[in-house]
């Protein structure tokens, strides 16, 4: 892959408006390997993302986020709004114009060495904005020194994640898991192919996720499943969803999470498009459960809880386990889900670069 040969220069049409701007934007890359995708390669002025105040249950929550923009391309992403401060829309740029920051790692590093984060470490969290191992990582390889230098100054860190791409970094999660709390997280939310395909576009195989969700247990470490989101009228049948929890729980998975599914701002007019040419039949059913809230109504959430809790405990998948070194994942179907709060928080006030 000559990555170099591809090199688009930043003021062409292909650097949009709010990146060209940039005087961190190093180069933009489109290879033949990547179809109709662009790399904004940029220099990243901080690596870690502090959301203050963004739960009760976690006060000091910080993130990082080595991409923005996501090849998985799930029509439904919470994230989409955050490439609306690049002046790039949050539907096809999203999936197609990704920013990489390639010296995260340096300046990670450079952050955890301070002698205030090095006497009271804080959790950080992965993939509560856009997924650490999207296809990209596959080039860039940024999460190895990610994890590395974390676990190497004492950081508890959480990974939520559709990439199997994991895979290559357990043995460096398991040596890590040695020296700090290690969360590890496989966000799965179809268990339809053809759906899959059709929402999901970019993403593994639910197959392939469960398939890494074993390999975690194998290296280890504990590995929850984020069944989420749950689409009404989709995957909330009490079938598809025992099916989903059967599953999960062969793959020897931890414990199980679940939200319905929630569209706020941009997102919403993008997931009904999607809606429209592939489910007509649900336009109406869709508007009278959202209207013009982010989240399905009370009498909804209340009913999906009491057909699903039931299967969750019928799989064994609803024992309590919240670490409060990580501030990560519980189990406990009964809590709202820390990683939303911090995203949530995050598309208030990004820190892009």
């Amino acid at each position: 892959m000559r990555w170099q040969g591809q090199r688009l220069e930043a003021e062409s049409a292909d650097a949009l408006p709010g990146l060209a701007r940039l005087s961190t934007l190093v180069r933009s890359v489109q290879t033949p390997e990547f179809a109709g995708v662009t790399f904004h390669e940029v220099l990243a002025k901080s690596a870690l993302n502090h959301v203050p105040g963004s739960s009760p249950r976690m006060p000091n929550a910080w993130t990082i986020n080595p991409y923005r923009g996501c090849q998985h391309a799930c029509v439904y992403c919470f994230a989409r709004p955050t490439h609306t401060y690049l002046d790039l829309n949050a539907g096809k740029d999203f999936d197609t114009q990704i920013v990489v920051k390639v010296n995260v790692g340096e300046v990670l590093a450079k952050e955890v060495a301070r002698p205030g984060w090095r006497a009271d470490p804080q959790p950080v969290q992965l993939g509560t904005n856009t997924d650490p191992y999207q296809r990209a990582e596959g080039r860039y390889r940024l999460m190895p020194q990610i994890i590395e230098t974390l676990a190497g100054s004492g950081t508890p860190l959480s990974i939520l994640t559709k990439g199997t791409l994991l895979r290559r970094d357990l043995p460096l999660l398991a040596t890590a898991a040695e020296q700090v709390p290690v969360d590890v997280a496989m966000s799965i939310a179809v268990f339809d192919d053809e759906l899959q395909r059709s929402i999901e576009p970019g993403t593994p195989r639910y197959q392939e996720r469960l398939a890494t969700v074993t390999a975690v247990r194998e290296a280890g470490l504990d590995c929850t499943v984020f069944l989420m989101p749950i689409l009404p009228f989709l995957t909330d049948s009490r079938e598809h969803l025992d099916f989903a929890l059967g599953r999960i729980r062969a793959a020897g998975a931890s414990s199980v999470l679940y939200t319905a599914l929630h569209l706020r701002g941009p997102v919403k007019p993008w997931f009904f498009f999607w809606l429209e040419r592939e489910h007509p039949e649900l336009i109406e059913r869709y508007r009278g459960l959202y209207g013009d809230r982010a989240y399905a109504g009370t009498e909804y959430r209340r009913w999906l809880a009491g057909r699903i809790r039931p299967l969750i405990r019928k799989h064994g998948l609803e024992q309590a386990r919240e670490d409060r070194a990580t501030g990560g994942m519980t189990a406990d179907p009964d809590r709202q889900v820390v990683f939303e709060e911090v995203a949530s928080s995050s598309l208030a006030q990004p820190t892009l670069f």
